[in-house]
């Protein structure tokens, strides 16, 4: 109960503004700020996942400051993605597929090295997904990869191997989408 309580209480902390700034993005509200861990992040791009222009989700991407290369956020010491599902053609079983080839894409083929980490992730998404719910990956050299779907962390993953696939999916050489990476890194 203490740990569910002390995860409850982090998820809050990493999900809540210090301010109530924030930007529209296909009608999501994009928080300039967010505080995770006790670490205040900044707004360094977000935009549209799309595919056969229906809009997916809203992806964002906060570091400590602002950033426009792949390479320096890997070697950030914190990084957070969030995607607000904005669309009710996301399903449980389709999330799973774009991850897992996403984690191909962003290893090159060579995901079998971190298919423990992979598969304990993918379990973030094996309830029902529905519009409007929020999905955020804290991720720190630290201690990996925290996950949360709404305010609740569901996964703590570590491993740098992990941790630096995770945020290659949307801003390595071959991200999920060309356009989210670049507006993501604020180009």
């Amino acid at each position: 109960m203490k740990q569910l309580l002390s995860s409850l209480a982090i998820g809050a902390t990493l999900l809540m503004a210090p301010n109530a700034y924030s930007k529209q993005i296909a009608d999501v509200d994009v928080k300039e700020q967010i505080t995770a861990f006790e670490q205040t992040l900044v707004l360094n791009g977000a935009g549209v996942r799309s595919k056969f222009f229906m809009d997916l989700y809203v992806g964002s991407l906060y570091l400590s400051s602002p950033l426009t290369d792949t390479i320096q956020i890997l070697e950030a010491n914190q990084a957070c993605i969030r995607l607000n599902i904005t669309s009710s053609m996301i399903t449980s079983d389709k999330m799973q597929d774009a991850i897992i080839d996403g984690f191909e894409s962003a290893t090159q083929g060579k995901s079998q090295e971190i298919a423990q980490e992979i598969n304990q992730f993918m379990s973030l998404f094996n309830e029902e997904i529905k519009e409007g719910d929020q999905f955020t990956f804290y991720t720190s050299k630290q201690f990996g990869v925290k996950a949360f779907k709404n305010e609740t962390q569901l996964a703590q993953i570590s491993g740098e191997t992990f941790r630096r696939a995770l945020l290659n999916i949307w801003l390595g050489e071959d991200p999920a989408q060309q356009s989210l990476k670049e507006e993501m890194l604020g180009e």
